[in-house]
């Protein structure tokens, strides 16, 4: 009888089970040389609209205050806010070994569609396996050094790009972003099974929007009701790792380009996470 993969000469259905040439075939996309990521983190959300580029942008700039090494992957192909909210302009440089991230003034290292366009208000009008791809060639093309931290700005949903992101880059873990409103837990719901899927660490949810802080006396307002997110976070067995309010501070920074000044105090929670991580 011929040898069969498991180096056995006989084989039935249930025993080829735990072979290793029945295992399926890894799609993880290996860096370039000049690349050397010791943890990448994804932020995602189930919907759009929610501040999952705030979330990722602030982690990344408290990090970075920190001492970290951090950039910023934007894989929101369609909706690329990330370098207006840095002050960052394209057009990106490359040379025979890559594409060089742009490197906002607090020293994060950035790379976005926006920096590949000659015009950054142009529609990004391409099919869903086009975007995949561009989201992979931002991690094996990009040179971008020695980060502690690159986080993942990922478009809302659970389509083409977050699939391919998934399957294709050697994410560490997940931050879901959502808001307090009554569809939560269906979106939240969403990302953690997506993740689940793909054997994703859920490190947990921010809920942004959670209120707005009166500026008269100081009392929280919360605009969209009481929040469940401590128990929409229980029932998953994860955890909640900052609620931020309104604040336009933020806003404002973001559309002066100086987004990197911000303090959020609001994510000390996330931020021990990811530091406990290295």
């Amino acid at each position: 009888m011929a040898e069969n993969g498991c180096g056995s000469t006989s084989c039935s259905s249930g025993s080829c089970e735990g072979c290793a040439s029945n295992k399926p075939e890894s799609l993880l996309e290996q860096p370039g040389i000049y690349t050397d990521v010791k943890k990448v983190i994804g932020v995602v959300s189930g919907k759009g609209g929610v501040g999952k580029s705030l979330v990722t942008s602030s982690l990344a700039v408290l990090l970075n205050k920190m001492g970290y090494r951090t950039g910023i992957l934007d894989a929101d192909i369609t909706g690329p806010s990330i370098p207006k909210m840095f002050g960052v302009r394209g057009p990106a440089k490359g040379t025979e070994e890559g594409i060089l991230p742009e490197i906002a003034e607090d020293s994060t290292k950035i790379m976005s569609v926006n920096l590949l366009l000659e015009d950054e208000e142009a529609p990004v009008i391409w099919r869903g396996p086009v975007i995949a791809n561009m989201v992979k060639q931002f991690w094996t093309d990009v040179m971008w050094g020695d980060l502690d931290f690159l986080f993942v700005d990922m478009p809302p949903g659970t389509g083409d790009v977050p699939l391919t992101v998934f399957q294709s880059i050697p994410v560490d873990g997940i931050i879901i972003v959502t808001s307090p409103q009554d569809l939560v837990r269906m979106i939240v719901n969403k990302a953690y099974n997506m993740a689940s899927a793909m054997n994703i660490p859920v490190l947990g949810i921010v809920e942004n929007y959670s209120y707005v802080k009166c500026p008269d006396c100081d009392k929280e307002i919360k605009i969209f009701g009481e929040s469940r997110i401590d128990e929409i976070a229980a029932g998953l067995g994860t955890e909640v790792l900052g609620k931020m309010p309104i604040d336009p501070k933020f806003a404002e920074l973001a559309d002066a380009g100086e987004f990197y000044k911000t303090e959020n105090i609001y994510l000390d929670k996330a931020v021990e996470k990811l530091k406990g991580m290295l």
